[in-house]
C-alpha cells in the first residue's frame, strides 16, 4: 500500500494565499477604522475629489489614446480616372457666327437676280442687307439696302465652334421675324455652351472626389476608462456603508471595553473592600480581648458569677465571628439575624465592663431577622458609638440598635447619647465609616446610603439604608 507524500508546491501556494488573505483582512480593518475616524464632511470632500481625479484620468493614457488610420478602397472597386483637360473659359459676351444660306438652284438664282444677302449684327441690332451678283458687297454708289423679305427656302445658320444650329425660315418670312428668330437662337446657343461647360465641371469634380475617396486618412479616439466613473461611484457607496457599520462596531467595542474596564475596576474595589472587611473580621481587637480577659480574671476573684457570664458572652462572640472570618465571600449576603448574633455578646461584655454606665437595647422585629444586610457593619457602628461616644462620658449613656422598613427599604440605626460625633478626645480617623460607605456603593450603588445626624438631646445617630431583600434559609441565629 503506497502513501502519497504532500506536494510542496501546493503547500507553498496555500501559505502564500493565507498570508495574502491575512494581509487583505488587516488592510480592510485599517481602512474601515480610518473611515470611521474621519467626519462625514471630510468624507464628502474626499468623494468629490475622487470623482474629479477619475474624470481627469479618463482623458489620459493609458485610458484614452488617439489612432490615425488610412482607409484604402479595394482594388476591384476602383476605376482609373484620366486627368481631365482644363475647360476653356467662356468669353464674356461671345457672339456666335450667324449667316443665311440660300439654295443654289438655277430658278432661284434667276428669280433672285443673282443677288446675295448679308446679315449685319452691330450696335443697331440685326439687319438683313442685299449684295451684288458676284457675291461681293455693293459699291458706295449702289450701297446695299436693307431688305424686307427673305427668299423661299433660305435658312439661318448659327455656328459657335463645333456647335451648329440651323433654323429653316418659313416661305415669305419677314425681316423682323428673322431678326427675332436669330436673337432667340443665339441665346439658346450661349445657354447650351454654358450648360455644357457646367456639366463638364461637375463630371470633373465627381471624378476627383471618387479619386480622393479611394484613399482616405481617418483619425479617431479610443476610450478605455469609461468604467472608472462607475467604479469610483461604487467605491464611494461601499465606503459609506463600511463607515456606518464600522462606526457602530467601534462604538460597541469602546462601550464593551469601558464596561469591561469598569467591571474590572469595580471587582478590584470590591476585592479591596472585602479584604479590608476580612481583616476587620479577623482582628477582634487585641486590646478588647485583653481587656475582656483581664476583666474576667478580676471578676473570678471578686464576683465569680459575673466572670462566668462574661466568659460565656466572649465565647458567643467568638463563635459568631469565626464563620465570618472563614467565609469572607459570604460577608456581603449575610442576614440581619447573624449580624445581631455578633453584636449582642459584644454589648453584654461591654455592659459587664461599664456596669451601670451603659444602657443598651436592641429593637429589631423577628420578621426582619431574615433580611439581607452587609456583614460587620452593625458591629462597627456599635463599637464606634461606645468607644467614641459613651466611654469618654463619665456618666455613660444609652445605646439603641433599631431596624425598620421605611419606604420599602431596610433602615438600621445605631443611636447613642454620648458626647457627640467627633467631640471626644478618642475620636478616630473615620476609616470605619469610609469603608462602610464604599462597601454600600459597591454592593447597592445609589440605592444604599449612610447618614450621620445629631441625636436629641445629645449624642449621634448613624443610619444605614439598604434595599429590603430576604436571604433564603436565614433566621437560624443564636443570641
Amino acid at each position: 500500500m503506497s502513501t502519497s507524500s504532500p506536494d510542496p508546491s501546493s503547500d507553498l501556494w496555500l501559505q502564500r494565499w493565507q498570508r495574502f488573505a491575512a494581509a487583505a483582512v488587516r488592510a480592510f480593518h485599517a481602512y474601515g477604522t480610518w473611515l470611521a475616524s474621519i467626519s462625514w464632511k471630510r468624507f464628502a470632500l474626499l468623494a468629490v475629489l475622487l470623482m474629479i481625479v477619475v474624470s481627469l484620468l479618463q482623458k489620459l493614457p493609458p485610458f484614452t489614446w488617439t489612432i490615425t488610420e488610412s482607409v484604402v478602397a479595394p482594388q476591384a472597386s476602383r476605376t482609373p480616372v484620366p486627368p481631365l483637360p482644363p475647360l476653356p473659359p467662356l468669353p464674356q459676351g461671345a457672339v456666335p457666327d450667324v449667316h443665311i444660306e440660300v439654295p443654289a438652284s438655277p430658278g432661284a438664282a434667276a428669280s433672285a437676280g443673282a443677288r446675295g444677302f448679308e446679315l449685319s449684327i452691330d450696335e443697331h441690332g440685326v439687319r438683313l442687307l442685299s449684295k451684288g451678283a458676284s457675291g461681293a458687297p455693293a459699291s458706295a454708289a449702289s450701297a446695299p439696302a436693307e431688305v424686307a423679305s427673305i427668299p423661299d427656302g433660305a435658312r439661318v445658320v448659327i455656328q459657335a465652334g463645333d456647335q451648329k444650329v440651323a433654323v429653316k425660315l418659313p416661305p415669305g418670312a419677314r425681316a423682323d421675324e428673322v431678326r427675332d428668330a436669330i436673337e432667340e437662337a443665339k441665346q439658346e446657343v450661349v445657354d447650351a455652351m454654358q450648360e455644357a461647360r457646367d456639366a463638364a465641371q461637375e463630371a470633373r469634380d465627381a471624378a476627383q472626389e471618387a479619386a480622393d475617396e479611394s484613399t482616405a486618412v481617418r483619425t479617431r479616439k479610443i476610450h478605455f476608462g469609461d468604467f472608472l466613473t462607475d467604479l469610483a461611484a461604487l467605491w464611494i457607496v461601499a465606503s459609506a456603508i463600511i463607515k456606518i457599520t464600522y462606526k457602530g462596531r467601534m462604538q460597541a467595542e469602546v462601550k464593551a471595553a469601558q464596561a469591561t474596564e469598569t467591571a474590572e475596576a469595580e471587582s478590584l474595589k470590591r476585592q479591596v473592600v472585602e479584604a479590608r472587611m476580612a481583616a476587620m473580621q479577623a482582628q477582634v481587637e487585641p486590646h478588647f480581648l485583653f481587656n475582656t480577659l483581664a476583666s474576667i480574671d478580676h471578676l473570678i476573684e471578686t464576683d465569680p458569677p459575673r466572670a462566668s457570664q462574661m466568659q460565656k458572652n466572649l465565647i458567643a462572640l467568638l463563635r459568631a465571628s469565626m464563620p465570618s472570618m472563614r467565609e469572607t465571600a459570604d460577608a456581603a449576603s449575610r442576614d440581619l439575624g447573624r449580624e445581631l448574633a455578633v453584636v449582642r455578646p459584644y454589648i453584654e461584655i461591654l455592659k459587664v465592663r461599664m456596669e451601670e454606665r451603659l444602657d443598651a437595647r436592641i429593637d429589631v422585629p423577628d420578621g426582619l431577622l431574615s433580611a439581607e444586610f452587609p456583614a460587620m457593619m452593625i458591629q462597627t457602628l456599635v463599637e464606634n458609638a461606645i468607644r467614641h461616644g459613651l466611654e469618654p462620658k463619665p456618666e455613660g449613656g444609652q445605646l439603641r440598635v433599631k431596624a425598620e422598613i421605611v419606604h420599602g427599604k431596610l433602615q438600621v440605626s445605631v443611636a447613642d447619647t454620648g458626647v457627640g460625633f467627633g467631640a471626644a478626645a478618642t475620636a478616630g480617623t473615620g476609616v470605619g465609616l469610609a469603608n462602610i460607605r464604599e462597601r454600600l456603593q459597591l454592593l447597592h450603588g445609589p440605592q444604599a446610603s449612610l447618614t450621620v445626624t445629631a441625636n436629641q438631646p445629645c449624642g449621634t445617630v448613624v443610619t444605614i439604608t439598604v434595599p429590603y431583600r430576604t436571604v433564603a434559609g436565614a433566621g437560624d441565629t443564636t443570641a
